[in-house]
């Protein structure tokens, strides 16, 4: 029988950068991630020095295959999403390389990832897939998230989705 897939997420470094870059030209990946990949690309690269947003590398065994940022709203001017709870983190993340979409990764490795910011004691997580994003939206779900809201944002349409804590107790 096969093992399960074993996924890590380790920082961003600089030596990924070029990793980034293929990724954002990927059609499957830019359909979804911003209108221009250049901007998505130094967006992405200030973000190793930011302290709203968390950039990883998402690790299956020893293999990058796609990223994933965290990002507090109530650390940054203005956003959309400061009516969420303190302590909720916004999640986004595509799987880079074509030849493991559609087999189940995605889910698996965002409910990882949620698990872990659970542990830490994150009490919520929300994502903001493109209504049109069925691929996205299947999978979030399949993670547990629940869509509470629709919006449109700077970023564009959203299907706001969310994932409690079951740890956290909320007035």
């Amino acid at each position: 029988m096969p093992s399960e897939p074993s996924y890590r997420f380790r920082p961003l470094e600089p030596a990924d950068l070029d990793l980034i870059s293929g990724w954002l030209a990927e059609p499957h990946v830019a359909q979804w991630w911003g209108d221009d990949p250049k901007e998505e690309f130094n967006a992405i690269a200030a973000h190793m020095d930011s302290i709203s947003v968390e950039p990883f590398i998402i690790m299956l065994d020893e293999r990058p295959i796609g990223y994933l940022q965290t990002y507090d709203p109530h650390l940054e001017d203005d956003h959309p999403y400061q009516d969420q709870p303190t302590g909720t983190l916004g999640l986004d993340q595509f799987i880079g390389e074509p030849d493991l979409l559609n087999a189940g990764h995605g889910s698996r490795l965002i409910n990882e990832f949620v698990s872990l910011l659970f542990e830490e004691g994150v009490p919520r997580v929300i994502l903001d897939p493109d209504p049109a994003n069925a691929r996205a939206i299947k999978a979030y779900t399949k993670a547990g998230f629940i869509p509470f809201d629709t919006r449109t944002s700077i970023y564009g349409p959203a299907l706001m989705m969310a994932r409690d804590n079951p740890d956290e107790m909320r007035p």
